[in-house]
């Protein structure tokens, strides 16, 4: 039996590898696997194998996966083409017969009014179809996405934000990693659906007085209006699809859409999430 890691060469599925050797899990015992192996030689060198996985070539999941595997599917990041590559590795851990599928899904999938939820309700849905015992990991928001966030606050002494009074449950990646690493090296979370997501929800407002003491300056919170926020965003060079995107996550955060805070992250990394200002200064 061994412990897939899929998506390895990006920041989750690495920091899932290096939980599970620090867990003690055996590196023989660890497939980490990416397109590019070349970037998995560190990994290599540590006694971790390694595969080439790339989610449009079945051949390379056929290759990597095997009867009693615990495989983790990190989703994929590419809007228009991750449903079928998800079902492509759905197909690959039917064939090999494995024992566990972890997925990484997205918080409150069911009811989430974030544009990117409707991809994870479907694999969700194609997961259940499939019959392959699995756990669903919803993950929040990473802390890491307001790093640019963070540079603005550095540059302008302000955040710029649509999101309102809404409220982000944010942990680190480090935080996901760890918790989907205690399932992937555990026993009886089959069949579980855990909601994973900070400790803490905090607001704009509190984003931008945790910059200030970060970054030792006065930050502001400035509020815009969905038009505003898309405008500013054309304004610094995005194209407009991309910035009504970004726009419309905040507007889902106003809503409620990431304020959730179960407790369910900490629980399963043993541990609780990392602080906001901790956080901001590890991004700094």
């Amino acid at each position: 039996m061994s412990i897939v890691v899929t998506g390895a060469t990006g920041h989750l599925g690495r920091l899932v590898v290096e939980e599970l050797l620090t867990r003690g899990v055996p590196a023989e015992e660890v497939v980490a696997g990416g397109r590019r192996v070349e970037e998995l030689t560190g990994l290599a060198g540590r006694g971790v194998r390694v595969a080439r996985i790339d989610y449009d070539d079945p051949a390379t999941l056929d290759a990597a996966l095997g009867t009693g595997d615990r495989l983790l599917l990190v989703s994929g990041s590419e809007p228009g083409a991750r449903l079928q590559q998800h079902r492509n590795v759905l197909d690959a851990a039917t064939r090999a017969g494995v024992a566990l599928l972890g997925y990484t899904s997205i918080l409150r999938a069911d009811d989430s009014p974030l544009a990117l939820a409707e991809d994870h309700r479907q694999t969700e849905a194609d997961i259940r179809a499939s019959g392959l015992p699995a756990v669903l990991l919803r993950n929040g928001w990473y802390t890491e996405n307001y790093a640019q966030a963070l540079q603005e606050a550095q540059a302008t002494g302000s955040i710029s934000a649509s999101a309102g009074d809404g409220r982000v449950a944010s942990a680190t990646r480090a935080d996901y990693a760890a918790a989907a690493a205690a399932v992937l090296a555990g026993e009886g979370h089959e069949g579980a659906v855990y909601e994973l997501s900070g400790d803490t929800a905090w607001t704009i407002d509190e984003l931008a007085a945790a910059a200030a003491e970060v970054l030792g300056r006065e930050v502001s919170h400035r509020r815009l209006t969905t038009d505003e926020h898309v405008a500013t965003l054309t304004g610094v060079g995005l194209d407009e699809p991309t910035a009504r995107f970004v726009a419309g996550m905040d507007a889902a955060i106003a809503q409620g859409a990431l304020d959730s805070t179960t407790g369910d992250l900490s629980r399963l990394a043993g541990r609780p999430t990392t602080p906001l200002v901790e956080a901001l200064r590890q991004l700094a």
